[in-house]
């Protein structure tokens, strides 16, 4: 299956929602603790004697890029969260140098994860060490409105696949917040585990289904109605879970990665919930994500600089 190799180390990979086969990928100098960053656009070569991946577009930065997601509204847009704490706009149909076609600057610490509004599509979100949240459209050079109750650095954030208003967020506080942008403070409060929150996704076809991954090493998936108890515990990686990613094909199907250098898929509701475990990486592997467009395909990209696409079932350096 195919490989590329990122001059850094890669933070994020997203598949894009128009066009099978492309990705963007998020990656930092010296591992995101002090250099530059690249952030990659990749294209996917159909050869089926030798496919392979070609790069498409490539925009650096001043500071390491953490994570990146396509707009729902057009296929060449998309934007990046900035160690400087600033979130980037890009237009993969221009050149480097008429790039980026934005800058956002309100964070005062770095910018640690973005999510585009795939219902609505006008809007994405930012969150950021600053302990806080932001929301933003295009139209707009400042932020419509700033999100304040996390009490520790905003890991991760995922607006619902099913509600244009609605999102969560994860903190280092050991909180989930679930949260309406019509209403003047989160909806929903969930101490989801004992230590930090990395990260958190929605269910793609449950609306009250929400997933949550930990330092502690373990994920969980959660019913919104009623949090008393998850419905699901999943252990399986040796080190703290980086990122989750509910199937788009399939309800009860999520995937991970975690600092043990491994991606797993799960089948929460199965009894034996681990369906695979994946040890390509040589390093961490912190960024994953599933095709919408094409069942199967996935991607993965870590600190050992390696980004792989593979389909599920294969091994992903065959």
């Amino acid at each position: 299956m195919p490989v590329f190799k990122t001059p850094f180390s890669g933070y994020a990979v997203r598949f894009s929602p128009f066009y099978e086969g492309r990705l963007l990928v998020a990656t930092s100098q010296n591992f995101g603790i002090l250099g530059n960053g690249r952030l990659h656009v990749l294209d996917l070569l159909p050869s089926p004697g030798a496919p392979g991946i070609s790069e498409v577009a490539a925009f650096d930065t001043a500071d390491g890029v953490y994570d990146c997601c396509w707009s729902e509204s057009h296929d060449s847009l998309a934007v990046s969260a900035v160690a400087d704490g600033s979130l980037k706009l890009w237009d993969a149909s221009l050149p480097p140098s008429a790039n980026p076609v934005r800058s956002f600057r309100e964070h005062s610490r770095e910018a640690h994860s973005v999510d585009w509004n795939p219902v609505r599509r006008d809007s994405f979100l930012s969150a950021s060490w600053d302990d806080s949240l932001k929301l933003w459209t295009l139209d707009r050079p400042a932020s419509l409105r700033t999100f304040r109750e996390h009490s520790y650095c905003v890991y991760s954030v995922a607006w619902s696949p099913r509600h244009a208003d609605v999102f969560a967020s994860a903190s280092g506080d050991r909180t989930v917040r679930v949260w309406d942008v019509r209403e003047p403070v989160s909806t929903l409060v969930i101490p989801a585990h004992d230590h930090e929150i990395l990260s958190c996704d929605w269910n793609k076809y449950d609306e009250c289904c929400l997933a949550t991954a930990s330092v502690d090493k373990t994920i969980r998936v959660w019913d919104i109605r009623a949090t008393r108890a998850p419905l699901a515990n999943l252990a399986g990686h040796g080190y703290a879970v980086r990122r989750i990613r509910f199937s788009p094909h399939r309800e009860s199907v999520l995937l991970s990665c975690s600092y043990d250098m491994t991606v797993c898929m799960w089948d929460y509701r199965a009894e034996d919930a681990l369906i695979a475990k994946y040890d390509h990486h040589t390093e961490f592997a912190v960024g994953i994500d599933m095709s919408v467009l094409v069942e199967g395909l996935i991607a993965s990209t870590g600190w050992d600089e390696v980004v792989y696409v593979w389909q599920h079932g294969t091994d992903p350096r065959a």
